[in-house]
């Protein structure tokens, strides 16, 4: 999949220490994530991953994105509350970012896309948490049709929390 000279792919061991690297651009720019900096490489290969993608742009890393089984997330709890959903049923969109570059390029569609596109072949209903601070993300996913489904506080290091939004991926 490409668009432009950003090509979407799925993720490889190999491809390990590029999308560090980007993470680590992305957190220096953005402040995303709030943890998983400290060991870049162990937050983005975590066992919970079912499937990876990567955005690639002139042969650099450019972007990642997870599809990764819930793990208590709030708005993974909140849809299957809501819906009736088992949590075999759901996947949680996870580990999205794009170098400041590559955004010009719709690599975060793109990469959200190759997910939708797994959870749709997987019998998968994705959800997402994002920060409230995280402006531009959330019009990227309102933008491509995900839904509001609650509130929540996002938990991390010792104790702190910030203000998060959960969404639901629309339906096929």
């Amino acid at each position: 999949m490409t668009l432009g000279t950003t090509i979407i792919r799925p993720f490889t061991d190999d491809d390990l220490a590029g999308a560090a690297e980007a993470l680590v651009e992305v957190h220096g720019t953005d402040g995303y994530p709030v943890e998983g900096v400290e060991d870049p490489e162990a937050w983005i290969k975590s066992e919970a991953v079912m499937a990876a993608w990567i955005a690639e742009g002139d042969g650099k890393i450019v972007g990642h994105v997870a599809v990764m089984k819930p793990q208590g997330e709030a708005a993974a709890d909140l849809w299957i509350k809501q819906s009736g959903d088992s949590e075999d049923h759901v996947g949680v969109l996870a580990r999205l970012f794009v170098t400041r570059s590559a955004r010009k390029q719709a690599a975060g569609q793109r990469l959200m896309e190759a997910a939708v596109s797994y959870a749709h072949n997987h019998g998968l209903r994705l959800v997402l948490d994002v920060m409230t601070k995280d402006a531009a993300a959330i019009r990227l996913y309102e933008r491509l049709g995900w839904r509001k489904i609650g509130e929540t506080l996002h938990h991390f290091g010792n104790g702190k929390t910030i203000p998060a939004v959960c969404y639901v991926a629309p339906t096929a």
